[in-house]
């Protein structure tokens, strides 16, 4: 893998992937503000994200009738031209880096931007995450086909689609590259992809802030704060938010996949699947708009203190089922959006809460140690939730507060994850499958794996005598000893070649082959295995087996079967 090759392309994902963040970005605000307008309903935006459009109609449809029309509209689109493209992107994209050599096809991208924006700007309850994820993952994967790139190059590649769209499109660098090496699995992180992954971060962040201050945004971040400050004596409540988040999550986790699997299960055409979830979504948002679209409008007006107790209580449970019709349904979009407003509103509950009974308790801390806990909890990248969470507020200040929640809900949450695809750690994935194998192999000295005692047999031999072994035994050769010492070795190939009435008279001497390859008892077994591949046209190896000596004896025998035991065992050991 030539390093600096990479980084060129990770600059060159960087900028495609910061350009297509702000494409789906603006279309989303396109959609959004039509159909919003349509509905007669004015959502909240967070304090970084001024509106790109404005819309004023007269028309009034309700907001249900939109949500399935445009969940209907995007399952057209998404099972027409590219089904893969339906329900959380991020998921999706996890399976394809494991499964499928991390090919995504040219017209997912395009695909997912165009339904994803559909599905959230039509009300969807879902997130920006999951499609920008798959949107830049595919920029990344296509580019590295074009180029006719490794496997390995083009699973990296993708994960610098996936930091360069998370990182520009949540104007959070530091957390889209940590998202991209963290997400893949529960319990490890995809360590080679980390430099690449910030380089692509960076780049896309620049080109997609760029693009802001050209149109007059100059805002950093998501989300506005008022100014915070820790007061060490509510750990205790930190605590309790982490607590109550790992609760929620279980509770997020089965009912969003029990929704998903009822919908799997329906028997009507994946085309009106869409609609249903939709029309559902709109009905609890007649009651509770919050849960329309993003909600990162409710977010920053509960950072504010404008919401009653009531409805941010209302909101967690309101924004978990809606969330889980929408995508379980096959609506297009990312399940981290919603994850940061149930989080937000967790954490506000406790906050608000609290507040009647401490009034020096400032709730919007509450807020974003929500948000912090419930991501780490939920995606199972405690990092990442950790300084996204920062990135998207500015509260760089309440850092020790959000590691004591985000670490509760991690540790507590177990093995709960959001993302069905992704494995426990590495050594789980099919991508590192053989690397995984030489490692542990490295790791095996040839004695511990070894047959001791061999079978031999004796160079004044004559062939019958082996013939006879080979028939009672099955075996197809054996190691030629002379008092202890390895002399050479013959096989069934070597006795082929004599003609059946001359075996009597032929000893083994003669027709074994000398000087085989051997190895050691103190050598490991990749070295083994790739002697083994190496050697394997010479008839001393076509065994499958290798004599192993000490100090010119004979002390066992070594045979593939022997490796994959060894192994096996070895292997196990990781998951215990």
């Amino acid at each position: 893998m030539n390093l600096k090759r990479l980084i060129g392309l990770a600059i060159i994902v960087g900028v495609i992937s910061g350009i297509g963040a702000f494409v789906f970005y603006a279309l989303l605000e396109l959609i959004a503000g039509i159909c919003m307008n349509l509905a007669g309903l004015h959502l909240p935006k967070p304090g970084g994200e001024p509106p790109l459009f404005e819309f004023y109609f007269n028309i009034k449809i309700a907001i249900c009738i939109i949500t399935a029309l445009g969940a209907f509209i995007a399952g057209l689109i998404v099972y027409t031209f590219a089904p893969e493209t339906q329900g959380d992107g991020t998921d999706a994209t996890i399976r394809t880096f494991h499964y499928f050599r991390g090919i995504i096809r040219g017209r997912v991208s395009i695909i997912k931007i165009i339904t994803s924006a559909i599905t959230i700007g039509s009300g969807g309850s879902a997130g920006r995450e999951g499609p920008i994820t798959q949107i830049g993952a595919g920029f990344g994967s296509t580019l590295a086909t074009i180029l006719k790139l490794p496997d390995k190059e083009r699973r990296l590649l993708l994960i610098c689609g996936i930091a360069g769209g998370l990182g520009s499109i949540f104007r959070a660098p530091l957390g889209g590259a940590l998202f991209a090496v963290e997400v893949l699995y529960k319990r490890d992180f995809e360590t080679q992809a980390v430099i690449p992954a910030f380089v692509s971060s960076i780049v896309a962040y620049t080109v997609f802030i760029s693009i802001f201050k050209i149109l007059g945004i100059n805002s950093l971040n998501i989300f506005t704060l008022p100014s915070l400050s820790l007061d060490f004596k509510e750990i205790p409540l930190y605590i309790l938010v982490g607590i109550i988040s790992a609760i929620l999550v279980y509770l997020f986790v089965k009912i969003f996949y029990g929704v998903h699997n009822f919908f799997r299960n329906l028997k009507i055409s994946n085309y009106f699947k869409p609609l249903i979830g939709g029309f559902i979504t709109g009905l609890i948002g007649m009651f509770l708009p919050s849960v329309l679209g993003t909600g990162y409008g409710y977010v920053q007006e509960l950072i504010y203190g404008e919401l009653p107790l009531t409805f941010i209580v209302l909101t967690v449970f309101g924004k978990i089922v809606a969330t889980s019709f929408t995508l379980g349904s096959g609506g297009s979009g990312g399940v981290f959006g919603p994850s940061v407003v149930i989080g937000g509103f967790i954490g506000g509950t406790v906050g608000y809460f609290f507040k009647q009974y401490i009034p020096t308790i400032h709730p919007e801390t509450y807020v974003l140690l929500g948000i912090a806990s419930f991501i780490s909890a939920a995606c199972k990248t405690p990092l990442t939730a950790i300084l996204m969470t920062s990135e998207m507020t500015g509260g760089y200040q309440l850092l020790p507060a959000l590691m004591v929640s985000s670490t509760i809900a991690y540790l507590l949450s177990k093995d709960w994850s959001i993302y069905h695809e992704q494995l426990l750690t590495q050594i789980d994935s099919p991508a590192h499958r053989m690397e995984m194998m030489v490692d542990i192999l490295q790791n095996i000295k040839v004695k511990d794996a070894m047959t001791p005692n061999p079978l031999t047999v004796d160079p004044d031999d004559n062939i019958e005598k082996v013939i006879s072994l080979i028939e009672k035994t099955g075996h197809h050769g054996y190691p030629v000893a002379k008092d202890g010492k390895l002399v050479g070795v013959i096989t069934f190939t070597d006795l082929e070649k004599i003609k059946p009435e001359e075996r009597a008279k032929i000893k083994v001497k003669e027709i074994m082959t000398e000087k085989p390859i051997t190895t050691s008892p103190e050598e490991d077994l990749k070295s083994v295995l790739d002697k083994m591949l190496t050697l394997q046209n010479i008839s001393a190896t076509k065994l499958g087996k290798l004599p192993v000596v000490k100090d010119g004896k004979l002390i066992g025998i070594l045979t593939k079967g022997d490796i994959i035991r060894a192994y096996a065992k070895e292997r196990k050991k990781y998951f215990s």
